[in-house]
């Protein structure tokens, strides 16, 4: 790998500055959400949470569920489609989250919250979905626009985590974010360093022509291995796949045994940790391993660290961030347009 990847020419957008930027958008993101502590939302008259979104606006909501689900004393669902689940009513508050306010799945979800009478929030940087909250009445958080949804991650991260410390549905404390967000401004400049000992320059070569499975246990880690290969498909235009343990041991382990062999030989898999995972989760990413590593190009193990399942969290979601770019500049390719996604949204519109 050279000594230095990093070509400006390939990275108009700055890319790289949005991902080194990172712990700036949390934390305003969550002084923004702070206006929730204005609104009117009482946990004990609401029956669920449901967060309407896509793609870079809707993982936000997934990392909150995961980092709440042990203690949260509401169901905390993420909605990616057009209808709401039957069970969404009057006590439910069903939250749009939309970057540039008209991502038409969300837009047609929240109309099915008003129609069934649902509570309801925004989160935007404009657009349509602020003209419907303005237009109705309806509180709604504002963050700052200009960027690629994915690459806002932080600004509607932040605010939903301070949404879920308003409800009460996690002990997060504004001295446990300001701990996590200082761990998270180390590793942000950690990972910009562009020289072969950056982690996230390495894992991106082992990345490089290569087919990445990552794989996590169920809970805090399971959004995070869904925002690694996201990362992956639209910063590094790369493909990726992966699956959850124990979920695997029960089918996918089997595609292992007579798959073909240039196939299996390109497979790099990246196993994410946490001392979370159940014991039995453990064990099977041991038995898992030892099964099917002969089989394929690689296995490597990540393990999180940090003093919180917040802070935990994060500094997977930045490793696999800086990685994916890193592999783009490997590839010689502009991480930041999604042009066959706009081909698309063109023909469907």
């Amino acid at each position: 790998m050279a000594d230095t990847l990093y070509d400006a020419d390939l990275d108009p957008g700055d890319m790289r500055g949005a991902v080194r930027a990172f712990p700036e958008h949390l934390a305003e993101g969550w002084r923004r959400g702070g206006a929730a502590d204005d609104f009117e939302l009482d946990p004990s008259d609401l029956d669920g949470i449901v967060l309407c979104g896509m793609g870079g606006s809707a993982i936000g909501g997934d990392l909150v569920r995961g980092i709440v689900e042990p203690t949260s004393p509401l169901p905390f669902v993420v909605n990616r489609g057009y209808a709401l689940p039957g069970w969404v009513g009057e006590r439910t508050l069903v939250i749009a989250s939309s970057y540039s306010g008209g991502t038409e799945e969300t837009l047609a979800a929240f109309a099915d919250a008003r129609a069934r009478g649902a509570r309801r929030l925004a989160i935007t940087s404009g657009g349509t979905l602020q003209g419907i909250a303005e237009a109705d009445g309806l509180d709604h958080v504002l963050i700052p626009g200009g960027l690629q949804p994915r690459a806002a991650l932080g600004f509607s991260l932040g605010v939903v985590l301070r949404l879920a410390q308003t409800l009460g549905l996690a002990e997060l404390s504004d001295a446990e974010m300001a701990t996590a967000l200082l761990a998270a401004r180390q590793r942000a400049t950690r990972h910009d360093e562009d020289d072969a000992s950056n982690p996230a320059r390495a894992l991106a070569a082992a990345f490089d022509g290569a087919l990445p499975v990552v794989y996590t246990g169920t809970g805090l880690l399971e959004p995070v291995g869904l925002r690694w290969r996201t990362q992956i498909h639209e910063n590094a235009k790369h493909p990726a796949v992966g699956n959850v343990l124990p979920e695997l041991d029960h089918n996918e382990i089997m595609g292992f045994e007579s798959g073909p062999e240039e196939i299996l030989s390109r497979m790099r898999v990246v196993a994410l940790k946490d001392e979370d995972d159940h014991a039995q989760v453990l064990k099977r990413f041991a038995a898992t391993r030892e099964l099917i590593e002969p089989r394929i190009g690689g296995w490597l193990e990540i393990a999180s660290g940090g003093d919180s399942r917040l802070d935990r969290a994060l500094g997977l979601v930045q490793l696999g961030d800086a990685a994916s770019f890193w592999l783009a500049m490997l590839k010689g390719v502009d991480p930041t347009p999604v042009e066959t996604i706009q081909s698309l949204k063109k023909q469907l519109a």
